[in-house]
C-alpha cells in the first residue's frame, strides 16, 4: 500500500476531507444505489485484474469493489491523506489487494499504467476539472483500459437551463432533508448542508473548484475518446452516473 507524495488540489483541505467523511452520508443522493450500480457496471475480465478509483474519498466504493470482486487489485488515488487513510481502514482484510497513492487529478504524470485496466471509476471528483481537462482525462483513461474495460463516472453535471438548475437544487435539498430524517430523525444535517452552501445548484458561481460540464458533453467526449456503449444509468438532483466501454 504505497503513498507517493503529491499536493492535494487547491481549495480542498484535510479539514474538508474530514468534514465530508462526517457528512457525506447525508449529502450524496442515493449513495448506496450509486455504489451498487458502479459495481454492477464493472466488467468481468479475468485477464485484467487491475482497477483504478480516481479520488477514492473515504473508501466506501473501494470497499464495495474489493468485496464484490475478490480477484481485483484496486489502485485507489486521492489528493488527501485523510481520505487515503480512511480507505485503508475500510478495506479491512482486503487491504492486501489495495494500493493507495496521493495524486493530483489534473496532472498528466500518473496516467500511464504498466498493466491494462479492467475499470476506471470515479465518484464526485471529475467536476473539479474544466471541460478540456475532462476531455484529456477521458482520452487517457480510454487508452489505459483493457479491451472491454469500462470508464464509470458518478458526478455533478451542469444543467442546460436556469429552470433545470432550480429543479436540481430543490431535488438535492429534498434528498438531503429525507436522508437526515431517515438517519437521525431530525433535520440538523440538512440545516448544516444549507448553511454551509453545499448545494452547488443554489449558487452556480459559489465555489471556484466546482466546474461541472453538461451530461451531453461528457457523453460525447467519452465517445470521442473511442469508448462505445456510452450510456446514462442513473440521475437525480443534478448527479448522474454514466459509463463507456473500450471496444473488444
Amino acid at each position: 500500500m504505497a503513498q507517493s507524495e503529491k499536493a492535494q488540489p487547491a481549495g480542498w483541505t484535510e479539514e474538508t476531507s474530514a468534514h465530508f467523511i462526517d457528512l457525506g452520508r447525508y449529502y450524496v443522493p442515493e449513495r448506496e444505489a450509486q455504489i451498487a450500480a458502479i459495481c454492477d457496471l464493472i466488467p468481468d475480465l479475468p485477464n485484467a485484474p487491475d482497477a483504478v478509483e480516481l479520488c477514492c474519498g473515504e473508501g466506501l466504493l473501494s470497499r464495495a469493489i474489493l468485496t464484490r470482486f475478490p480477484a481485483v487489485r484496486l489502485h485507489a488515488l486521492d489528493g488527501s491523506r485523510t481520505m487515503l487513510d480512511s480507505t485503508i481502514r475500510l478495506a479491512g482484510t482486503d487491504a492486501g489487494r489495495l494500493e493507495t497513492r496521493l495524486f493530483d487529478l489534473a496532472a498528466p504524470g500518473w496516467r500511464q499504467f504498466d498493466f491494462p485496466l479492467r475499470a476506471v471509476v470515479s465518484s464526485l471528483a471529475i467536476h473539479h476539472l474544466d471541460g478540456p481537462s475532462k476531455q484529456a482525462l477521458f482520452r487517457d483513461m480510454a487508452a489505459a483500459l483493457a479491451s472491454g474495460g469500462a470508464l464509470i463516472i458518478a458526478d455533478l453535471v451542469s444543467p442546460a437551463t436556469p429552470q433545470a438548475a432550480a429543479l436540481a437544487a430543490q431535488a438535492w435539498d429534498d434528498e438531503v432533508r429525507r436522508r437526515a430524517r431517515e438517519i437521525d430523525g431530525n433535520e440538523t444535517a440538512f440545516d448544516r448542508f444549507r448553511a454551509e452552501g453545499w448545494n452547488y445548484y443554489r449558487d452556480l458561481e459559489a465555489d471556484p473548484i466546482d466546474q461541472p460540464s453538461s451530461l451531453f458533453d461528457q457523453l460525447r467526449w467519452m465517445a470521442e475518446a473511442g469508448l462505445e456503449a456510452v450510456d446514462v444509468h442513473w440521475m437525480k438532483a443534478g448527479h448522474a452516473l454514466f459509463s463507456g466501454r473500450k471496444p473488444l
